[in-house]
């Protein structure tokens, strides 16, 4: 597989963890080295193991995954924005939201933004391609998405404030019901 080949494929992995990176960019009270190097540091390890995680795999879970990938990634987004959107309701200028690149919250998004990774190490799996270069590719290339889309969502909530987490917050269930029709009507 060509380094072009590859480099669409980690770019279009890349874009759910770009949207998601706008979300917390968007959410997080200051966006500083540590939040943005937490999340792309995250987002482009989880890429770039997922697929391992699914080459190594093979065929005989392919089915199991296949099955309900689309529906675990719709519920971990669908409850993080759901919690970034009451976050941004919630009364009060000094309300705490939550921020999305530490804990529970953190390896959820990881985890929901690189479901599409695993299926992508299956496929690969299946071609018999060797996986450590192409993980690497997708992993640095979702790291550097994440990068810029942070920072993009920082900069939006600079002009446009507090309703922005409100947006964010949609965007990440928008992305989950993307995610699951893509999956049932395909």
């Amino acid at each position: 597989m060509s380094f072009f080949s590859m480099l669409f494929i980690a770019v279009g992995l890349g874009m759910d963890a770009f949207t998601v990176a706008i979300g917390a960019g968007v959410t997080v009270r200051k966006v500083s080295f540590r939040p943005l190097f937490r999340l792309a540091f995250h987002f482009g390890f989880f890429q770039f193991a997922m697929p391992i995680v699914g080459w190594i795999a093979g065929r005989t879970v392919a089915p199991f995954i296949a099955r309900y990938d689309h529906w675990v990634a719709f519920g971990l987004l669908a409850f993080v924005g759901g919690k970034m959107i009451i976050d941004s309701l919630k009364d009060g200028p000094e309300t705490f939201r939550k921020d999305p690149t530490r804990g529970v919250t953190l390896v959820m998004l990881s985890v929901a933004t690189s479901i599409d990774a695993l299926a992508v190490g299956l496929s690969l799996a299946f071609l018999d391609v060797n996986i450590l270069y192409p993980s690497v590719i997708i992993g640095v290339v979702a790291m550097l998405m994440t990068t810029v889309g942070m920072i993009f969502g920082d900069l939006l909530s600079r002009f446009a404030g507090r309703k922005v987490g409100i947006a964010g917050g949609l965007i990440l269930i928008g992305i989950g019901i993307k995610i699951l029709a893509e999956h049932l009507l395909a």
